[in-house]
């Protein structure tokens, strides 16, 4: 089971980016997949996940401007982040879970498997 983030970069304050995760030894419409990210100094924070059966949860903080989906036939779950702001400096990481349960999935320990994160770095 392999996960391979991608899509981050250096981008200006209020622009786009969409952040890709491509799964590989298994399929994402099996799994639960979400995004983290860590930022320097800080402990890694939930974002978002997406569950086999396409409902989605965001954090509160991140409702409006991340918007996590997939595509099953590119096994491929992505991360639209709109309206950038500095303190979305980051390395993102998605995560994959066969088992996670709505209750704990803000929880990064409830995720078996990491992809090695994309960094993404906003400019003000």
């Amino acid at each position: 089971v392999q996960l391979q983030a991608s899509g981050g970069g250096l981008v200006q304050a209020g622009g786009s980016l969409r952040l890709s995760c491509t799964a590989s030894g298994f399929t994402v419409s099996r799994y639960t997949v979400g995004w983290f990210r860590q930022a320097p100094g800080k402990e890694r924070e939930f974002v978002a996940t997406i569950f086999r059966g396409q409902r989605t949860y965001y954090a509160d903080s991140e409702k409006g401007r991340f918007t996590i989906s997939k595509d099953n036939a590119k096994n491929t779950v992505y991360l639209q982040i709109d309206n950038l702001k500095s303190e979305d400096t980051a390395v993102y990481y998605c995560a994959a879970s066969a088992r996670l349960i709505a209750s704990s999935l803000r929880l990064k320990d409830q995720y078996e498997y990491w992809g090695l994160g994309t960094q993404v770095t906003v400019s003000s």
